[in-house]
Order: structure tokens, then C-alpha cells, then sequence
């Protein structure tokens, strides 16, 4: 099976490269610089050319903050690409997995978000994402819309690495308590968008929830990050003080609370288990050492 991946000098693209051999599957990267996933026309032509059995399109415009400034190049990523990627899937007659974030929810709902849920996101990139989701439905029938959450690794600007920075800087730091989530490694969501991929060539199609287990808080991930660090030889242990997000103001708004309803999805990818975030991250970071 070969496998397309846009967005390929991302987190996520770089994982699924790193790990499509590994896991049976050949895989052809495109970066930004390769393909330009907002250029319909370059778009189609990529996936014409190059025939694969299926798409994963990594390609995402992830700044949160910034894409409150910034919403038409948001929506630009977000939303229009991922449908030129579906009109070029729904051509060739193959099937796209294009993953998605929890932040297309408000986190209000007091419990588990099943798949099937209202959408209601409270920031421009959510809510570009959610027209993303829109955008594929509208065009093909043979899309696995992936929603992962938190993603880091041990190389990228990301929350894990940013905290292992800051301790290296600061002798305290102060970290938001009060929202909760599901972190998950990037060569976690790899293996899930591979999974969706095979399973979507027998005819899988619809929205999957993955996302790593147990649910957290940052500040967890915030200490993980730390004490992992710190035995890995890279910061000093600092000690983490827990704040609530009106003592950290930002551009764009967060929901407080989504937990994804992962069974019925796990059980679509054909997965045992939800993959645990803490043993991802000793492993993100050990490779990180070695990049």
C-alpha cells in the first residue's frame, strides 16, 4: 500500500514518513515546499501523478493564537486545501484520511464527545478546522476525518519542548491547571492515521476520535515534560506551579474540558488501545536527544 502524505515537514508528516516502513506501508512525503496544498491545480496534479492507494493529509495551519490574527491564511490550510485534497482523492478513487483537533469543540458538554457530536469551537483555528471537516464531507464519501489532540514530539516547537526550554531559563514556572485534554505523540497519531488509511481502503469511512490516555491537564503535561527531561540529562527539575487560565490570558480561547469517546473509534482503526502519552513522551524526547 502507498500511502500520500501532505503536510510531510510537520509533526505529524515527519512521523508518518519515519514509520510508514516500518509498519508495511510506503510512504511518499510532500512538504510545503514540495506541494503547496492551497494551489488546487498543483493539488490535483500531485495526486494524479504520483497514484497512491490512499491520502493522509497532515497539512495544517496549527497556530492557535496567531490565526486570530490570521484567519483567511488559517482557513486557507484548514479549510480549503483539505477539500482540493478531497476533490483530487474522490478523481484518483482513493481514500483520504485528513486529521482533525478536539478544538472544533467547546468543552463544555460534561462528558465524553462521541464522534457523531455538534461541533461548536470557540477560536478561528477550531472553527477552520471544523469547515475543514465540512469541506471533505461535502465532497467525498470514502474520508476518515481523524481528531487527535495536544500533539507534540521531541523536536518541533511545541508545548513539550517549550517546557523543557523555559526550565533550562526560569527557576519556577507556571502552568494552566484547568483545562483538560488528551496529549498525543505525533508518532502516535501516525500510527493511527495509518491505521485509518488501511482500514479506510476496505471501506471505512465517517469521524474517528484518537488521542492519548489518561486524560490530563497541561500542567500534567507540563510536569511529565520536566521530570522526563530532566532524567533524560536535558533541564534542571523546577518545580511547576498550577494556575487557572484566567492567569494566562491568550489571543484565542481554549476549551476547558474534551475527552473524546474513544471506544467505537478505537474499535473502527482496528486498535487495541488508546496509546499511553507518558510512555510516548520518555520515547519523543530520547529521539529528540538524538536528532
Amino acid at each position: 500500500m502507498t500511502v500520500l502524505v501532505t503536510g510531510a515537514g510537520g509533526q505529524v508528516g515527519r512521523a508518518l514518513v519515519r514509520l510508514g516502513p516500518e509498519l508495511g506501508t510506503d510512504v511518499v512525503g510532500l512538504d510545503r515546499a514540495a506541494l503547496d496544498v492551497t494551489d488546487a491545480a498543483a493539488v490535483r496534479d500531485a495526486v494524479a501523478g504520483l497514484r497512491p492507494d490512499a491520502i493522509v493529509n497532515a497539512a495544517a495551519y496549527t497556530a492557535v493564537d496567531r490565526a486570530e490574527a490570521e484567519p483567511g491564511a488559517a482557513y486557507a490550510v484548514n479549510r480549503d486545501a483539505a477539500g482540493y485534497l478531497a476533490e483530487a482523492a474522490e478523481s484518483a478513487g482513493v481514500p483520504l484520511v485528513h486529521i482533525s483537533t478536539d478544538y472544533v469543540f467547546d468543552g463544555t458538554k460534561g462528558g465524553p464527545y462521541a464522534p457523531d457530536d455538534p461541533v461548536a469551537p470557540l477560536n478561528v483555528y477550531g472553527a477552520s478546522k471544523a469547515a475543514g471537516e465540512e469541506a471533505v464531507r461535502a465532497v467525498t464519501g470514502r474520508a476518515v476525518i481523524l481528531r487527535t489532540a495536544w500533539v507534540f514530539d521531541g523536536t518541533a516547537n511545541n508545548f513539550v519542548t517549550t517546557m523543557l526550554r523555559l526550565a533550562t531559563e526560569r527557576p519556577r514556572l507556571t502552568v494552566v491547571a484547568d483545562q483538560w485534554g488528551h496529549p498525543t505523540p505525533a508518532a502516535d497519531v501516525a500510527r493511527g492515521a495509518l491505521a485509518a488509511a488501511r482500514r479506510a481502503a476496505d471501506g471505512l469511512a465517517g469521524t474517528v476520535h484518537f488521542g492519548g490516555l489518561p486524560l490530563a491537564t497541561w500542567h500534567d503535561l507540563a510536569t511529565a515534560a520536566v521530570d522526563a527531561g530532566h532524567a533524560a540529562g536535558l533541564s534542571p527539575l523546577v518545580p511547576i506551579d498550577p494556575v487557572p487560565t484566567e492567569a494566562y490570558p491568550t489571543a484565542a480561547r481554549r476549551p476547558q474540558r474534551v475527552e473524546f469517546d474513544l471506544t467505537a473509534s478505537l474499535e473502527a482503526l482496528g486498535l487495541s488501545a488508546a496509546p499511553d502519552w507518558r510512555l510516548g513522551l520518555v520515547e519523543e524526547i530520547q529521539r529528540g536527544l538524538g536528532s
